[in-house]
């Protein structure tokens, strides 16, 4: 005899609420999902989110300060901060020979405390058990 590994992650029989499928499906299919993707993924780069975290913490920072709080070259730091800006994530602003940025609106600034607040819930919630 063989043993079936119950899975508790799905239904046991299959069956849907007609009505609330078809509503959902459209409010779906209405909504373009692929920029919304996009800075997901943008901030699912953990050197990205550094710098998205950085960026909330202060108004602006140069591309050297930003550099060395992630510990990498101007080189790098510029390229996923110009990454961010041209995902609408960041902003920049050019004065003289310095380039800064700065999250690009409060949607931005809101998202990113969300998921670190999150994080910090769930690693607790973790820890407890």
């Amino acid at each position: 005899m063989k043993a079936v590994k119950e899975n508790k992650d799905a239904c046991e029989i299959f069956c849907y609420d007609e009505e609330k499928v078809n509503r959902i499906s459209a409010l779906v299919s209405e909504e373009h999902f692929v920029p919304v993707a996009d800075l997901f993924k943008a901030l699912s780069d953990e050197t990205r989110l550094k710098i998205a975290y950085s960026l909330l913490q202060e108004n602006e920072l140069c591309v050297c300060d930003v550099a060395n709080i992630i510990g990498s070259t101007t080189a790098t730091a510029s390229h996923h901060l110009r990454h961010l800006r041209n995902l609408g994530i960041a902003k920049s602003r050019k004065e003289g020979k310095l380039v800064f940025y700065s999250l690009d609106d409060d949607h931005v600034r809101q998202l990113v405390t969300t998921a670190v607040v999150h994080s910090r819930e769930v690693q607790s919630r973790v820890e407890r058990e």
